[in-house]
């Protein structure tokens, strides 16, 4: 009886370990399926969005062409459609070109998402924006923010906006999924932290106040990494990750950063 009991239980744990590396393998295979969700295009046509040409893809941009030095390029988050932003930010913003750049497979853009990719595309459109006007502000939302990051670390942009940033996506992967070897296993860490001490120009943290998908901590704790005088952050309250841009504060903030 004892040994059966025994054996039932090695049975048991085989089981065990053969199902969580199942599991570790698909989130291994699958993991962008889980961090990029790309979505279609509502609002453009011939005069609202133009190709950002790349030798692998086609990268679509919603834009609300202005002439003058003042220009916005706008890298949204996961799950977002860039072009809604179009309407409510060529209203509030007038002065301001604007350019919103579609993710790899979101909007009509070719090619399929990865941190190292996406940067690059937003590099390239920065070198294109940057010959047409003097003044360009990055503007980055939730995942968007550690491009955005990345980005003005190695480009002569004028201004900084992180709305709901993160410290590091690796740091919220691992909180979210301790039983999983996420550090061994993400391939797009977004580790903001790393290039806030590299940036010189001003910044502008928005915060839901009740986020429930960026921790309130790491957003400090990516605000600690900025050299003094640099960043500052404003919180707009009764606000959650995905309902802040609906506060009549949001463009009024947004604004106070370009």
């Amino acid at each position: 009886m004892i040994i059966r009991t025994l054996r039932f239980i090695g049975l048991l744990l085989v089981v065990a370990v053969v199902l969580y590396l199942l599991i570790c393998c698909l989130l291994w295979v699958f993991q962008r399926s889980l961090i990029y969700l790309p979505q279609p295009r509502a609002v453009g046509g011939a005069s609202t969005v133009v190709e950002l040409a790349r030798p692998d893809a086609k990268i679509m941009v919603s834009v609300r062409p202005h002439t003058g030095p003042n220009a916005m390029i706008y890298l949204g988050g996961n799950a977002e459609d860039v072009s809604l932003n179009l309407l409510p930010f060529s209203q509030a913003f007038p002065e301001q070109a604007l350019y919103l750049m579609h993710y790899r497979g979101f909007g009509g853009s070719t090619g399929s998402p990865s941190e190292a990719l996406i940067t690059a595309d937003a590099e390239a459109l920065f070198d294109t924006v940057y010959k047409e006007h003097s003044h360009v502000t990055v503007v980055g939302r939730s995942l968007g923010t550690g491009v955005a990051i990345h980005l003005v670390s190695e480009r002569p942009a004028a201004r900084l906006v992180l709305i709901t940033p993160y410290n590091s996506l690796l740091q919220i992967g691992i909180a979210r999924m301790p039983l999983f070897p996420v550090k061994w296993m993400l391939r797009d860490t977004y580790e903001s932290w790393r290039y806030a001490p590299l940036i010189n120009v001003p910044t502008l943290f928005i915060a839901a106040q009740n986020d429930k998908i960026i921790p309130r901590a790491s957003t400090e704790e990516l605000l600690s990494h900025f050299k003094s005088g640099i960043a500052t952050m404003k919180i707009i309250p009764d606000s959650g990750h995905n309902t802040l841009s609906d506060s009549p504060l949001y463009l009024k903030m947004l604004g106070d950063g370009l």
